[in-house]
This record gives C-alpha cells, sequence and structure tokens, in this order.
C-alpha cells in the first residue's frame, strides 16, 4: 500500500469515527421530539384516522380536467367513436380515487372529532356518486367562463388557447370542482383542491364561495376571494383584487365567529379593475357598475356606478447627468 492509499485509509477511519460520535446523540434527539409530541404545546396527527393524500387530491384535479375537457389534456388523439370508451375508463378511475379520499375526509373527521358515523365507505361512495352525476352542469357553467375569458380578453386567439393556458380558467374550473364537493359537505377536499390552484397560480378563491356563471379572472395573480363572498353572473375581475372580510368579530371568550357574512356581494355585470379592495358582509356592489383601479370600498355601491380614484398629482422633473 502507497502512502497516498494509506492516507485515505486513515481519512476514513477518522471520518467514521466522528459519525458515530454524533450518531450516538440521535436517540437522545428521537427521545426529545416524541416527548414534545406529548404536550398541547404543538400539532400532530397521532392516533388519528389516516388524512386525506394531497398528492392523489392533485392526481383527481388532473383526471377530472380531462373529463371536463375532453381531448385538451390527454396523450392521444380522441374521436367520437372512442370518446365513449375514454370517458368510461376515466370515470371509473375517478371514482376509485375520489371515493377513497372522500372516504378518507369523512373516517378522518369522525375519528379526529369526535363525530359518529356509520358505514364511512358506503357514505363515501354514494356522494362520489352524487358528484359525477353533476359533472354535465359543471361542464356547461364551465363553457360559459372560457366564452367570457375569450370574449372579455381581446388578446385571446381561441377558445383553446383560454383553456390551455389561462391561470384564470385554471383556478375557477378547480374552484367548480371544490364548490360542488363543498355543498355536499366533504370536508378537507374542497380546500386541499383550492389551495392548489393557490399555490399554482397564485389566485385564491374559497371552495365556499358563490359565483355565477360567465366569470373571467383576467390575469389573475394575487386575486384573493373569501368564504362568504357571493357574486353574480357575467362578472369580470382584475389581478390583484381583493373581496375580503373588513372585521372579524369575536365571541365573549376571544375567539372568532365563524360562518357569519363577512366578505362582499357582486351583482351581476360588474368589472373590478386591478388592485381594488371590497370588505365586508354588508359592502353590495350593485349591477352592471364598475370599480376602477387600487380603489378601496366598505359601503354599498348603488347599481350603474362608476367609481374610481381623481388623477392623482405626478410630479415631473428633469433628469440631471451625474
Amino acid at each position: 500500500m502507497d502512502e497516498k492509499d494509506r492516507h485515505y485509509e486513515k481519512c476514513e477511519i477518522i471520518n467514521a469515527e466522528i459519525e458515530k460520535r454524533y450518531r450516538a446523540e440521535i436517540p437522545d434527539i428521537v427521545n426529545t421530539i416524541t416527548e414534545s409530541c406529548l404536550g398541547r404545546n404543538c400539532f400532530d396527527h397521532v392516533d388519528a384516522a389516516v388524512i386525506p393524500s394531497r398528492d392523489e387530491v392533485i392526481e383527481i384535479i388532473d383526471l377530472m380536467r380531462k373529463i371536463l375537457y375532453p381531448g385538451y389534456f390527454d396523450n392521444r388523439t380522441l374521436d367520437r367513436n372512442n370518446l365513449h370508451y375514454h370517458i368510461g375508463n376515466a370515470i371509473t378511475d375517478l371514482f376509485e380515487k375520489l371515493s377513497r379520499q372522500i372516504t378518507n375526509s369523512i373516517i378522518h373527521e369522525c375519528q379526529r372529532y369526535g363525530e359518529k358515523c356509520t358505514e364511512c365507505v358506503d357514505r363515501g361512495q354514494a356522494e362520489t356518486i352524487k358528484f359525477l352525476k353533476k359533472i354535465p352542469e359543471i361542464r356547461r357553467v364551465l363553457a360559459t367562463d372560457v366564452i367570457a375569458s375569450y370574449n372579455g380578453d381581446p388578446a385571446a386567439r381561441s377558445y383553446d388557447e383560454v383553456i390551455f393556458s389561462y391561470p384564470g380558467l385554471f383556478a375557477v374550473t378547480i374552484y367548480r370542482v371544490a364548490h360542488e364537493l363543498h355543498k355536499q359537505d366533504i370536508t378537507l377536499l374542497p380546500r386541499i383542491m383550492t389551495e392548489y390552484a393557490h399555490n399554482t397560480v397564485g389566485i385564491d378563491i374559497h371552495p365556499a364561495a358563490s359565483i355565477g356563471h360567465s366569470f373571467f379572472i383576467d390575469h389573475g395573480t394575487g386575486v384573493v376571494i373569501g368564504e362568504t363572498c357571493s357574486i353574480g353572473n357575467n362578472v369580470r375581475v382584475y389581478q390583484g383584487v381583493t373581496l375580503g372580510a373588513l372585521s372579524f368579530p369575536k365571541d365573549e371568550r376571544g375567539k372568532l365567529i365563524k360562518g357569519h357574512k363577512r366578505h362582499p356581494t357582486i351583482e351581476d355585470d360588474v368589472i373590478i379593475y386591478s388592485g381594488a379592495t371590497i370588505l365586508g358582509g354588508d359592502t353590495v356592489i350593485g349591477a352592471r357598475s364598475v370599480i376602477g383601479g387600487n380603489v378601496w370600498i366598505t359601503e354599498p355601491v348603488p347599481p350603474d356606478t362608476k367609481v374610481m380614484i381623481e388623477k392623482p398629482n405626478l410630479v415631473y422633473r428633469e433628469r440631471k447627468n451625474s
């Protein structure tokens, strides 16, 4: 063995001893972490039913898009002859995945929060069938959203472009699915779905919000639509719009009161330009109104009203060469 090999061998022995010394501390670290989970000052999901899988929920979203927009997100060409076969396979796959996650959600609620439930698997599959029967209506409403997106954006060259690439339609598609599941009192799954859209395209729509047909979000980044928000038909919203709560009332124990109307109502044919903030459960934006960019609204706006900020006083100065 030459000098170089002896040097490498010596280094390996030293490194092994160093690693052994540090690894000896791992059992104490494990014990400390385990003990921390026995108290009430941290969160864990131990001794509870399996939580719905976020990864499989994302698979469900991808599968739903293939069913809602046949031929757009598939790796093969579809025609009228194989459409029935294709949808049959997709629906069968969706039934298995969705019923499993709905069942997990139901079982989780029962065991985690002490609710009583019998025949959770049966209910999970029944709720899945109930949802699958809604798909034709979901497709019909989404078609109005596609048309509204195309008609509302001069840059749109085709419906195909809207379906393939528009982040607003992506978020609204996931919202439409999540909203129907929310109406069936399915927990967790709708929020996982809409938060996935939020994380992907930066558009935050709560699944409990009520949104009419022909809804168009242009550009979209930074749009926030709160839980109790009600939006009518033919509404157009631009990037950075917030439809939020004005305040958060608390009960006598200082805890937030949940479930009451705290987000605005937007009536039919309203346009809301970028950066506008509209807050409060009593705030109603009347039909056919136009809300300008960067305004802050906390009071009702009558129908057929245009709201805008006065033209700012701009200051122009000549740049001097350094």
